[in-house]
């Protein structure tokens, strides 16, 4: 319930997102972990001695976690939403939702989850379809350039990497309890998307928000972003990443 309450709650991430579209992708990554990590920081510093039990083993999944999924996910998920001009809403969040491949792929050899019967039986008209939503023709739309096809790879691509870090997840909610992690995450993947910031040049576009962005992006923070993360890893402690990727398809709704 708490996986699937995170998902619903995802679900409404793309309509407050989409109205930030003239914001670089990168600049709202950061502020929305900025605030994300500046909420929790009292759980991080009464936490930190805490963080010992992470060990090598941990540190290295937190890592994966923050550049794949706090960072290049999200930034590829938001990218997509801001070219709905070119491809609907919807194909983008259920071209996202073929993230439980990638989960289940990744549990099975990281978690040695068992793998599902006929996983491969199911997998390709997973794929066949995720074309069909993306070019309902069947044939690339490019009468808008490479627009259409890219931002159908990006979708693509962030279920790709929210997949793959379910399991490293997994490693790092077995050595400390979950809102620890939330925040650790939060803390790290600011810093990493501040970097992206200035490396692709956009940090002109730090300031200057509108009183409206700054809105958006506090409820962001408040439902999908860090109240939805915390949900989720609270509710993956208890589950198998394969069954979250599963659960986590209440999302389309």
């Amino acid at each position: 319930l708490l996986v699937i309450g995170a998902a619903l709650l995802w679900s409404l991430d793309g309509l407050l997102r989409r109205s930030l579209f003239v914001l670089p992708p990168d600049v709202i990554v950061f502020y929305e972990h900025l605030l994300g990590a500046v909420l929790l920081a009292p759980v991080l510093i009464t936490g930190w001695q805490q963080l010992r039990a992470l060990k090598w083993p941990g540190w290295s999944a937190l890592s994966l976690v923050t550049v794949f999924s706090g960072l290049l996910g999200t930034l590829f998920y938001t990218d997509a939403l801001g070219k709905v001009q070119f491809i609907q809403f919807s194909v983008v969040v259920m071209l996202q939702q073929l993230q439980p491949i990638w989960a289940i792929l990744t549990a099975a050899v990281i978690l040695r989850e068992r793998m599902p019967r006929r996983f491969f039986l199911w997998a390709i008209p997973a794929f066949m379809a995720s074309y069909f939503v993306s070019f309902p023709n069947l044939q690339a739309n490019l009468t808008t350039g490479d627009a259409t096809t890219l931002a159908a790879l990006l979708a693509l691509g962030a279920g790709i990497m929210w997949g793959v870090s379910t399991s490293f997840s997994k490693v790092v909610l077995a050595r400390i309890p979950s809102l620890l992690a939330t925040s650790l995450r939060f803390t790290l993947t600011s810093g990493l998307a501040l970097g992206a910031v200035f490396a692709l040049g956009h940090g002109g576009s730090l300031t200057g928000l509108e009183t409206s962005q700054w809105s958006t992006l506090v409820a962001i923070t408040f439902s999908t972003g860090l109240v939805a993360l915390a949900l989720y890893y609270w509710g993956l402690r208890s589950v198998h990443a394969s069954a979250a990727s599963i659960l986590e398809l209440s999302w389309p709704l």
